[in-house]
């Protein structure tokens, strides 16, 4: 079935700030089919129409419509402004803490680019002080195994008995060597 150009504006008024008409219950009243009534709201807000989703009370608007509430009353002064809330069946305040919401959106990927850069700042410096412990341990390790190369070659030359034991501990009365 056709419906004019007038009926269709006329119903979708209804779903419109201050009314916001539940289509269920447009549908019920003006004898229109849901599909109809969905298909008609959807139009509606692919051309820019303020028209909430689901909930009647403007605290329940999605973040796309309070977006385009927001949007639509950027230039106006406070007159204006006070005459846009109340056909769309909003409180000034509310607009006005959207509006705020809207400022400090992208605020967030600052302060989490902030974080990383601290989080990064502190790894590497734990990377470092690991690397100097890793080295450090590393020198040791190397000066370990040169004494063991040494006292194996000294083995090697003068034997591994007890003369050997009295000159590596640097006992007195062991034999100069």
């Amino acid at each position: 079935m056709r419906y004019s150009k007038e009926r269709k504006e006329a119903v979708l008024r209804k779903m419109m700030p201050p009314h916001n008409r539940s289509i269920i219950e447009l549908a019920r009243e003006e004898g229109i089919s849901e599909a109809t009534l969905y298909l008609w709201h959807r139009q509606a807000r692919e051309q820019g129409l303020l028209l909430p989703d689901s909930d009647r009370v403007p605290e329940g608007w999605t973040a796309r419509d309070k977006f385009n509430a927001v949007v639509e009353s950027a230039g106006m002064n406070e007159a204006e402004s006070a005459e846009y809330c109340r056909r769309k069946g909003l409180y000034p305040e509310q607009l006005a803490r959207w509006r705020r919401a809207c400022e400090t959106a992208n605020d967030w990927d600052r302060e989490v680019n902030r974080r990383l850069k601290s989080e990064q700042k502190a790894d590497r410096k734990r990377t470092r002080r690991l690397e100097r412990e890793l080295q450090r341990k590393e020198k040791a390790l190397a000066e370990a195994a040169a004494l063991m190369v040494l006292r194996k070659k000294a083995e090697a030359i003068w034997g591994g008995g007890t003369r050997w034991r009295m000159i590596s501990a640097g006992q007195p009365g062991s034999p100069a060597l």
